[in-house]
């Protein structure tokens, strides 16, 4: 007879560590850490920080702190400490042995939820490429244990520790992956450059974690993209047909969430996909109106822009979620702003407006007459302009429409005086 089992899978009950040199916002910090650590499938059990002017080169954090530290932990029963910083190999190796509990930093943190998201090909080959770059100056072997030394046939000579074979097959793990990300990169390029031979015009959001932005992706096309309360609920990029009010049709695309402090590692492999938004024809930064953080959040969006050199492109601050906002003034802006609620629609039609007058202008309002033997081109003014006006008369077809510049260019001969 079978019997089943159902195994259930504990939560990791998890402490958070944090050392306050006055840089950043500790508490802020935290709470944030304590938003990651939930999405990766941990249990915060408490939270602990400590005031020093720098790290401790060893362990990070005193001594006395970290007595502290294996004492709630003991009490607590706690399995994992999480530290708000990027821990040094040597730093992360002295924590575990004196604390004997696994150690796990921002960083890795940050990592392991990206990996858990990705689900794209290229996604899973970025977030590859950055946990294999950050893990290499980190791997650990036990000396004489790991040895290949001796043992027998074929073992004999100067032989080579196991560590050295890891870090040779990581090596060479990471110049494939390179490769490949290079090959879709390419592809990358010639789809922008498609684009723009063919006169498309692509808007990009980009913006914090859960500020929204897959919402509004679903709201203003119906794209279908998969929406959470987590940090990084999606990472793949997302692009759908938008039509504004004019009539143009633009290229819209969703990219990665950000978040302060990202990884080093994760901005270069995710590069590709964040230089969605430095080909832009513009940028929507999408922040959450109802955080504490908003105005540092449109700040880390604003410096990797930046980064990116988009210096040039025109930028419009969506002030999403402002349903649940209770003051949307003092807010530091890049360009215009609107305040919008993706989730009920509210001032969806005021953003579409903003994006039609931001964007270049590539149409005019012409008026066309076509004789009743071009029926052709008259069509193809319905199908690719918007008709503002129509009439049957005894010397053609009149029409009077918003229509782009090729086309324009294209019945220039039609054009009515």
């Amino acid at each position: 007879m079978t019997q089943y089992f159902e195994t259930e899978v504990k939560a990791e009950e998890a402490l958070l560590v944090a050392l306050d040199t006055g840089d950043y916002d500790i508490e802020a910090s935290l709470n944030e850490l304590e938003e990651l650590a939930y999405t990766a499938g941990a249990r915060v059990v408490g939270k602990i920080s400590q005031a020093r002017s720098k790290p401790d080169n060893a362990t990070y954090i005193g001594k006395g702190k970290l007595e502290e530290i294996k004492d709630f932990a003991d009490l607590n029963e706690v399995n994992l400490l999480i530290f708000d910083c990027e821990l040094s190999p040597v730093q992360h190796r002295n924590l575990e042995e004196e604390t004997d509990i696994r150690v796990v930093d921002r960083t890795t943190l940050i990592l392991d939820i990206f990996a858990a998201r990705a689900r794209s090909g290229e996604g899973k080959l970025q977030v590859e490429l950055a946990q294999l770059k950050y893990s290499l100056p980190r791997l650990t072997g036990k000396g004489v244990e790991l040895s290949r030394l001796g043992g027998g046939i074929g073992t004999r000579g100067p032989g080579e520790k196991q560590l050295e074979t890891d870090r040779r097959h990581i090596r060479r793990r990471i110049k494939n992956l390179e490769g490949e990300l290079a090959t879709l990169q390419k592809r990358r390029d010639m789809a922008r450059e498609r684009r723009a031979k063919d006169g498309i015009e692509t808007v990009a959001i980009v913006g914090y974690t859960n500020a929204g932005k897959s919402t509004l992706m679903n709201a203003l096309t119906r794209a279908g993209v998969l929406v959470e309360d987590k940090l990084f609920a999606t990472l793949d990029p997302t692009s759908r047909a938008l039509t504004l009010p004019d009539g143009r049709n633009v290229m819209l695309i969703d990219t990665v969430g950000l978040i302060s402090r990202l990884p080093h590692n994760l901005v270069e492999a995710f590069k590709s996909t964040l230089e969605e938004a430095a080909s832009a024809s513009l940028i929507l930064n999408v922040c959450d109106a109802s955080s504490d953080e908003c105005a540092q959040h449109i700040n880390v969006t604003n410096d990797l822009l930046d980064d990116l050199d988009c210096g040039d492109t025109p930028v419009i601050t969506v002030l999403n979620k402002c349903d649940l906002a209770p003051s949307l003034y003092n807010l530091p802006q890049i360009g215009q702003s609107v305040r919008i609620s993706a989730l009920d629609g509210r001032g969806l039609d005021d953003l579409l407006e903003a994006i039609a007058a931001t964007l270049p202008p590539t149409r005019r309002q012409a008026e066309f007459l076509f004789p009743y033997s071009q029926g052709a081109k008259a069509a193809l003014v319905r199908k690719e302009g918007l008709v503002l006006e129509e009439d049957f008369r005894n010397e053609g077809h009149y029409l009077k429409a918003i229509v782009d510049f090729r086309l324009l260019d294209q019945l220039k001969s039609f054009l009515e005086e």
